[in-house]
């Protein structure tokens, strides 16, 4: 990370020396790129560069002012990079689509304002040996195709540092309808999260409610949707020679005739080092109720550290469908190879760099 003070125009003018001495802005990001193959059976495979095949490729802008009493304030703007092709994901510009806020920050914990991540992602991304990326990310999230990894105008709490471990955070997004139409509380959600970081145990469970976002629609005939409702809770314990991991997820559409509304996801997995780099393992399944048609997956994979900073790093990964499923594996940046015949298999392979700044 790149840190610069910052000598604001204005406060230059009013000589106001003291006062700049208080403020910092940090700059960050992760440049993360891989060649990547996928196959799918029934549809062929594909091979091309990919954009975070390990970590997110981003870059960022952290702040803080210190206004006395132990209060600061702070914002953080960061947006998503596509390394392979030197652009932004949001229709190949540069946005602040991971996380735009500001923040007041004191002895009672923080106050956050803006687009931020949701609780419930932080479980599926932290407790992923593959840090829900690349052909060997998890899988356990969007599955009924609603975006629930950030919320936009979103008023979250976090909880202070020094509570003996426990950490935790709310939040409450609008989805900013009028109040006379039938869909007005459509993009309404809360969540939560809470847990426990103390020596070689990380424990946290959280829960999410999005309002009426499956199944909407606002043009004549107006349909109300249902609600999404996600519920998650995952551990790890560092043993120093390997760290296993275990998470457990569910999402369920709320309201939904009997059927296919619910998905149950169980991921085991484990991190060793081994040499200068680390070796990665994970097994998941994914079981959708009242149906036939759920698929497993198993990925392995290794980095190696160049530095503290730089790490080449291979993946590889195995989906097995069963029933009717398609399911199949995909990278950012790299076209989809489009969904596998019932009861198919698809894999993947990722060689690629990653540095963080």
């Amino acid at each position: 990370m790149k840190k610069m003070k910052i000598a604001w125009a204005c406060a230059a003018l009013a000589g106001s020396t003291a006062a700049l001495a208080q403020s910092s802005v940090t700059l960050y990001g992760v440049i993360d790129t891989a060649v990547t193959r996928v196959s799918a059976s029934g549809a062929g495979s594909r091979i091309g560069l990919s954009s975070g095949g390990n970590l997110p490729s981003r870059l960022g802008f952290r702040g803080a002012e210190d206004l006395g009493g132990g209060l600061k304030a702070g914002f953080t703007l960061e947006g998503s990079l596509g390394t392979d092709t030197g652009t932004g994901s949001a229709n190949g510009g540069l946005a602040f689509q991971r996380r735009s806020t500001v923040s007041l920050i004191g002895p009672f914990g923080e106050l956050r304002l803006g687009r931020d991540f949701t609780p419930t992602w932080w479980n599926i991304s932290l407790f992923d040996p593959f840090n829900a990326r690349g052909v060997g990310t998890s899988q356990a999230v969007n599955n009924f195709g609603y975006n629930t990894v950030y919320n936009s105008n979103a008023i979250g709490y976090v909880l202070p540092e020094g509570l003996g471990g426990i950490f935790g955070q709310l939040q409450y997004a609008f989805g900013e309808k009028a109040s006379d139409t039938p869909n007005r509380r459509q993009g309404n959600s809360w969540s939560g999260r809470l847990g426990y970081a103390s020596g070689p145990l990380n424990a946290a469970v959280s829960y999410a409610t999005f309002r009426q976002v499956i199944g909407a629609s606002d043009t004549a005939p107006v349909t109300i949707g249902r609600n999404l409702d996600i519920a998650n809770a995952a551990v790890s314990w560092d043993f120093g020679v390997v760290k296993p991991l275990l998470y457990w997820g569910r999402e369920q559409v709320k309201g939904a005739p009997a059927g296919a509304n619910r998905l149950d996801s169980l991921l085991v997995g484990a991190t060793a080092p081994l040499g200068n780099g680390e070796l990665r393992a994970t097994y998941a399944r994914y079981d959708l109720h009242d149906s036939a048609d759920d698929f497993r997956k198993l990925s392995l994979g290794y980095g190696y550290l160049l530095s503290k900073r730089t790490q080449v790093y291979a993946t590889v990964a195995r989906l097995n469908n069963k029933g009717a499923a398609t399911q199949a594996l995909s990278a950012d940046g790299l076209a989809a190879v489009g969904q596998t015949r019932p009861e198919g298999s698809s894999s993947g392979v990722d060689l690629g760099i990653r540095h963080i700044f």
